[in-house]
């Protein structure tokens, strides 16, 4: 029984370190992202390297978050260990990540337009980063979270309530505005246009924006220490892009874009 009791302190003990880098390398890639811009999209450039195709990137990007917690919750399942939480109220937490990840990975490539590229490179700290991220997630619902702290009254918490309300907003949001953009071009179109409808008319990264409040949302409703580290890393991955993307506008469309005076990720603030 001893023997099991340290075997368990010791990866609990791993799982914290492990968060602890992973909070400081999100301010070393919040810094680092100011001054190397990540190549791709309307930031595309040459000097990452191979690319492939866009569509096939945001695939194997993305899938490895959904197919790695899926697996997880799979095992968990079977395993049929008692965590002391309800399996409804984890499962329910898990099935909102994975319906993220869902959309991501197998639904919005095949809604990309276009024959843009990717860079490998891009594409493959992305994988790392998600596969990362959805085993923090998963380890947290299924091995560290607190005996008793989900059980099914958390389903009408303030936290979960709250959070899952601000994480649907998220995703509506970043739904919505990746529909402006695609929108944007007719056909055979390759010349860039300003975005303006909806929250495009506050800020230049609406989707990202979306983005932003969907993982703020989880972190809220598993309140956990797992949701609060994506949630920073999200902000410290899309902010310095947002920016990037200002200024990208800025130096193609000049004072017309300037003169709309949009934020560049959060409305009204920055």
């Amino acid at each position: 029984m001893r023997q099991v009791l340290t075997k368990s302190l010791t990866k609990m003990h791993t799982y914290i370190i492990m968060m602890i880098a992973m909070a400081l390398l999100a301010v070393v890639v919040y810094i680092a992202l100011f001054h190397f811009k990540a190549g791709y999209g309307y930031l595309s450039t040459t000097n990452w390297g191979p690319k492939i195709s866009n569509k096939l990137a945001w695939v194997l990007m993305e899938a490895p978050a959904f197919c790695f917690l899926l697996f997880y919750t799979i095992r968990f399942e079977m395993s049929g260990v008692d965590t002391g939480n309800d399996k409804l109220v984890l499962y329910i937490m898990a099935g909102l990540f994975l319906v993220h990840y869902f959309q991501r990975a197998f639904i919005f490539p095949l809604l990309l337009r276009g024959n843009s590229k990717m860079p490998i490179a891009i594409m493959a700290m992305g994988m790392v980063f998600n596969t990362l991220n959805s085993y923090f997630i998963g380890a947290w619902l299924y091995k560290f979270a607190p005996a008793g702290m989900y059980t099914s009254s958390w389903l009408t918490s303030i936290q979960f309530i709250v959070g899952t309300l601000i994480f649907l907003t998220g995703m509506l949001i970043n739904m919505d505005s990746d529909s402006v953009i695609r929108h944007l071009r007719k056909p055979g179109d390759t010349r860039h246009y300003i975005p303006r409808k909806h929250l495009y008319k506050y800020v230049t990264s609406a989707n990202y924006f979306g983005e932003l409040t969907e993982w703020i949302g989880y972190a809220i409703l598993t309140w956990s220490p797992a949701g609060l580290l994506f949630a920073i890393w999200t902000f410290a991955n899309l902010a310095p892009r947002a920016k990037a993307l200002t200024e990208k506008y800025e130096e193609e469309f000049g004072d017309e874009y300037k003169e709309l005076h949009k934020k560049h990720l959060i409305p009204f603030i920055w």
